[in-house]
């Protein structure tokens, strides 16, 4: 469990620079908007390219991704129900309270994780997969949609040849699946590039904290406790549960799918909502909430699975 913790640790020291930048107003009023944009155009489909790149394609389609797959898409559906149906939530903050229920960090805080928890960063890749190559796409094609006022056949299948996360993903794991290995020479101008991704990512988050508090009253609290819920207790509690009765996984790959389902939410998640400007008070205190909340939640699925 040392490894959990000093995986947190260093992310809540990237995350507390980035609050320092924020008070210190050392970007300017435009620096949240550039690092945003450059972190969604540039370095992030850099990262995924690599990080699939490199993936094992054996680990990657297996009943790992399944069992992840029916966990996250169970949270999506339940908060866009209570949200849509319930609450009368806008398409655009649906969305992302929807992501921030379902799409966990499994790059960032997934792969430190992996490494020192589960023992393996392979376990990651699969729900990296799923992430970028169906809820990302899907997700961004709403937002762009719900927030353009234009709806057409056309936009919706060309959305994911216009987003360069997804095609960053696409990119990645069509050389994953090449029969041979592409020189590292090559590769290396992406890594190098997308290695500026995750600090960018914690750093612009950390910003976004300056001046702002957490469940402020007229800021959509129970959205955000709702999505919390979901991410920190129901979803281990299905992934572990359609793992073991329903694949009949048992030892390291149900300990390593109920581990992965119990993350915190994704910054990306984050980053998307700035992207569009919506639903950025939502997605910033269910992440806040859900990686503090996850360490405790990390210990005792380790004490109980590991």
């Amino acid at each position: 469990m040392t490894g959990v913790l000093i995986g947190f640790a260093i992310i809540g020291a990237v995350i507390l620079i980035g609050y320092v930048v924020g008070r210190m107003d050392i970007l300017g009023p435009a620096g949240r908007t550039v690092l945003a944009r450059i972190t969604f155009f540039v370095l992030s489909p850099c990262l995924l390219l690599t990080v699939l790149a490199d993936a094992d394609v054996q680990v990657l389609f297996s009943s790992l991704l399944v069992v992840s797959l029916i966990a996250a898409v169970a949270m999506m559906l339940v908060y866009a129900l209570v949200a849509a149906l319930v609450w009368r939530r806008r398409v655009p903050e649906t969305v992302i309270g929807s992501l921030a229920s379902g799409y966990v960090n499994a790059n960032n805080i997934g792969i430190p994780v992996a490494v020192y928890v589960i023992g393996d960063a392979a376990y990651s890749a699969p729900v990296i997969l799923i992430q970028l190559l169906l809820f990302a796409p899907v997700g961004l094609a709403l937002l762009d949609l719900s927030t353009s006022g234009a709806v057409s056949v056309k936009r919706v299948l060309l959305q994911p040849v216009r987003n360069p996360i997804v095609l960053g993903a696409a990119l990645g794991l069509g050389i994953a699946l090449l029969p041979f290995e592409v020189p590292t020479e090559l590769l290396e101008p992406f890594r190098l590039i997308g290695a500026a991704a995750i600090p960018l990512v914690l750093i612009s988050f950390g910003m976004s904290l300056h001046g702002q508090r957490v469940l402020e009253p007229g800021s959509g609290r129970r959205d955000v406790v709702l999505a919390t819920a979901l991410k920190l207790l129901a979803m281990p509690l299905v992934a572990w549960a359609v793992g073991r009765f329903v694949f009949g996984l048992e030892g390291e790959p149900l300990f390593a799918v109920t581990v992965l389902a119990a993350l915190p939410s994704a910054q990306n998640v984050f980053n998307y909502a700035q992207r569009y400007e919506r639903g950025e008070v939502i997605s910033r205190d269910t992440i806040l909430l859900t990686a503090i909340g996850a360490v405790p939640v990390l210990l005792v699925v380790a004490a109980l699975l590991s």
